[in-house]
């Protein structure tokens, strides 16, 4: 979502639905469902029960244990959670822009792997979330489904690569090799949403671009002081795209970049931590950029926030917490009431951007409240102009 990145979404939403789901281990979870339809608690009161002890009985994160491809692009069923996460912008031939976010998330349900013999029982849901920014008709599309993976309807594998909840998926076009990868979704709009009657889908091949890197420490990422508050992270900053995007207002061919992030834990937010800021930024000379910031309840920047510089031939350089600044410039109120700041000044060494939101109302305003999308980069290094393109993610408002 991520550092942060899609860490706090996926567990509000396996907390706020896990009471619902064990009263049903017999069978699925209904498919497709309207962002706006979700019946999930509001997080910050959910905020006591990531402090829970739910952790019990599941693997926790290690700093120091190496990371191992191919395997680790697969489920890790005795964490938590586990998520892979798409996003991009992409345009067309006439210059239409569109970003698109697809991500998988797992949850356990209860540690352990043995269910009841049964071909529904499953301890593992996986959730999906898709969206397309159009800018030109103004409009964001979301969607969200669920699923247990019981009779196949979700899961992920790692040999080959591939990961799906119905007829979502990503997935490994050549065997043996993780790129190039293929993401298919297609949603329609149900029956007395809010928004905008007509499918959405996307059809897209990400290419190889620049290596995989490992966040933090050799992929260990710590989220707070506190032991085991942790994540296994690695990314792919830049991956070149090509496909088809399809709304209500038409069907695209669409080429750009995408940015993959791969996370997996069990650990929950620390007390005084409420949310977060996550950049994730691809600039016209060649290098990306991740911030993320994690926000406290008493207003300051946990020293936990982090990120990482790409240069143009893929070496990577990590950023600390005092090393970069965000400063709010502008702000979005949701229907909902929520607050967020859509348009921030970044400062770090010379680099001197702002960043804009492509649309403003790029947020799941209910359900698992959060925003994320696409955004748009300019700005100095130094004395000369840089601009680019990427995504944002902000929750906890």
């Amino acid at each position: 979502m991520t550092a942060p990145h899609g860490w706090w979404p996926l567990w509000l939403a396996g907390l706020a639905i896990l009471g619902l789901l064990a009263a049903c281990d017999g069978g699925p979870v209904p498919g497709e469902i309207n962002a706006g339809s979700s019946q999930a608690t509001d997080p910050t009161d959910l905020s006591g029960l990531l402090h829970s002890g739910a952790t019990d009985g599941f693997q926790r994160v290690i700093a120091g244990t190496p990371l191992e491809f191919p395997r680790d692009h697969g489920p890790h069923p005795r964490f938590r959670t586990g998520w892979w996460y798409f996003t991009g912008n992409l345009h067309s031939a006439a210059g239409r822009s569109f970003g698109y976010q697809l991500t998988f998330f797992r949850i356990a349900l209860q540690p352990g792997r043995a269910v009841r013999p049964s071909a529904w029982g499953s301890r593992q849901l996986y959730m999906a979330h898709f969206a397309i920014t159009d800018t030109v008709a103004g409009r964001f599309y979301r969607r969200q489904r669920m699923a247990r993976t019981g009779l196949k309807l979700a899961g992920a594998g790692a040999r080959p690569f591939q990961v799906w909840l119905e007829d979502w998926r990503a997935a490994s076009v050549r065997p043996g090799q993780f790129l190039p990868l293929v993401l298919v979704a297609r949603a329609r709009t149900p029956q007395g949403a809010r928004t905008p009657q007509g499918e959405i889908a996307l059809h897209l091949e990400l290419r190889p671009g620049k290596p995989r890197i490992l966040q933090g420490q050799g992929g260990y990422s710590a989220k707070s002081r506190e032991s085991g508050n942790a994540s296994y992270y690695y990314s792919y900053p830049r991956l070149p795209t090509r496909g088809t995007l399809e709304t209500p207002g038409g069907r695209f061919e669409v080429q750009g970049l995408s940015w993959f992030d791969r996370e997996w834990s069990t650990s929950a937010l620390s007390a005084d931590q409420i949310g977060w800021d996550w950049f994730a930024l691809q600039l016209d000379d060649g290098r990306d950029l991740m911030f993320y910031r994690l926000r406290r309840r008493d207003g300051r920047r946990d020293p936990s926030s982090a990120g990482v510089l790409v240069d143009a031939a893929g070496s990577s350089l990590p950023i600390a917490a005092g090393e970069f600044r965000l400063r709010p410039m502008r702000y979005w109120t949701s229907p909902g009431g929520r607050r967020y700041p859509v348009a921030w000044a970044i400062r770090y060494r010379n680099l001197s951007l702002e960043v804009q939101p492509r649309l403003d109302g790029q947020a799941y305003t209910r359900g698992i409240p959060y925003w994320e999308g696409a955004v748009r980069v300019s700005g100095r290094d130094s004395d000369v102009m840089v601009s680019g393109s990427g995504y944002l993610e902000m929750s906890g408002y």
